[in-house]
């Protein structure tokens, strides 16, 4: 361990793991070391079950009703992967999806009322939904043709709307949408947690709608994919990249110290060797002094043996509780996934209950996602700390990731990686000018029957 690297790397989780395979690709010498003896760190996927019922400190082994424990693959963090995303973008890049193969999310919905909906996002199925009235589905109609339509670098598109000016809220006046459209558009098509982006410039979200659309369109059902036997596969594909091309990988080694010369790193040190480094990743976890307290998740993995009701008995699927429905500042997120994905015991799912904390009693705050789930086999509660970094190292060269937020997708995540990538470098990490070899589309995606 006593060598010279370009860039060290402290922790396994997916944004470490991005990372650190980038880098390598990139031609610099990396060192990626996790005081875990697994990979994943905060996004790994728990096997076998009894290894999660120890995790959450429950007294019993699972009953035999839940079939074998290595049949399961449980995530920690619930996130599913938009089709046309970036993280897709990046596993394309990286051709890490020679290791890994997805299968569709059978359905996204929104909830309103009481009761869940399918998200309607092309014009064919705005006007069969039942969330809207005759009248509201034309005018919504109308809407995603406008979407679909425009291009910003195409002023013959915007329709009188300034993209770099004109806020959402004027948009949706534009098109006379009303309340609960407005809901499910920017929180289940746009898939923005808070009601905030309503005063911006509306061009980030006409985007996001656009890339909900394109996502649904790559495969059908939804615009989400998921990985076969669990997201901390993930990690573990970007891991393979990273040593493929050089990188040394060193599980259950402890981080004793991070060494600093002149308010700059130099290196680690770890049971009394010192690896010298110019530049350093890490999670929150290992640099405390230099993180701040951003807020708190809470998610909730429920064992359920029923697919849930009204999602036409989808082995996977999303809901999204638009805030304004449970007179939230924020959304509630549910991810389901089942036996079909190789990450449970046949016939049993897995729904995972995610929002930021409002409040001082948490588990009531995601009450009205439960009520969807009943009956509940077994449930696991985890509140988290979020913690995002206190500078931007590029005095220290210390990059700090930020802990993952309660979105059911992986967007804001890459949004990070990239915006490390450019404090490391000076340099934008631009997808579009990526070499890309002609086959480098073949992403292995299993429809659901």
């Amino acid at each position: 361990m006593d060598e010279e690297y370009d860039v060290i790397v402290l922790g396994t989780g997916l944004t470490e793991c991005i990372l650190s395979g980038i880098m390598s690709v990139n031609g610099k010498k990396v060192l990626h070391m996790d005081r875990n003896p697994y990979y994943g760190g905060e996004s790994s996927s728990i096997t076998p079950l009894e290894e999660l019922y120890k995790r959450f400190t429950l007294p019993d082994n699972p009953p035999e009703s839940m079939g074998r424990g290595r049949d399961w693959n449980v995530d920690l963090i619930p996130k599913f992967l938009m089709a046309n995303g970036q993280l897709v973008k990046m596993l394309l890049y990286t051709e890490v999806t020679r290791y890994l193969d997805f299968k569709v999310v059978e359905g996204s919905f929104v909830y309103k009322g009481g009761k869940i909906y399918k998200v309607p996002s092309t014009e064919t199925e705005a006007l069969a939904s039942n969330l809207m009235g005759m009248f509201e589905k034309r005018r919504f109609r109308k809407f995603l043709v406008f979407v679909a339509n425009f291009d910003e670098n195409d002023p013959k598109t915007f329709e009188g709307v300034d993209p770099k000016v004109t806020t959402m809220r004027d948009v949706y006046k534009k098109f006379d949408l009303g309340q609960d459209v407005i809901d499910f558009t920017g929180h289940a098509l746009a898939l923005y947690r808070t009601d905030d982006y309503l005063d911006v410039p509306c061009l980030e979200t006409i985007n996001r709608i656009k890339l909900y659309s394109e996502s649904l369109a790559r495969y059908g059902k939804s615009p989400y994919l998921y990985p076969l036997y669990g997201l901390g596969e993930l990690p573990q594909g970007f891991a393979r990249l990273s040593a493929i091309y050089g990188g040394t990988y060193m599980l259950n080694k402890p981080v004793d110290e991070i060494v600093m010369e002149d308010g700059h790193v130099i290196g680690v040190k770890s049971e009394d060797e010192v690896a010298r480094c110019k530049q350093l990743i890490c999670d929150p976890s290992y640099i405390s002094d230099r993180v701040r307290k951003a807020g708190q998740v809470i998610r909730v993995i429920c064992i359920l043996s029923h697919p849930i009701k009204n999602t036409n008995d989808a082995n996977s699927c999303q809901i999204i509780i638009p805030q304004n429905q449970v007179n939230r500042n924020s959304d509630i997120y549910v991810c389901m996934i089942s036996y079909a994905h190789n990450v449970a015991a046949q016939g049993k799912y897995i729904a995972i209950v995610s929002t930021t904390v409002e409040t001082a009693e948490p588990e009531v705050e995601i009450e009205p996602a439960l009520e969807l789930l009943e009956p509940i086999d077994q449930k696991f509660v985890a509140i988290s700390d979020l913690y995002e970094p206190t500078d931007d190292g590029t005095e220290s060269q210390i990059f700090a990731s930020r802990s993952y937020d309660a979105t059911t997708h992986f967007e804001t995540t890459c949004n990070d990686i990239k915006d490390i990538y450019k404090r490391m470098t000076g340099s934008d990490f631009d997808f579009e000018n990526m070499k890309r070899k002609q086959n480098d589309w073949l992403i292995s995606v299993t429809h659901p029957s």
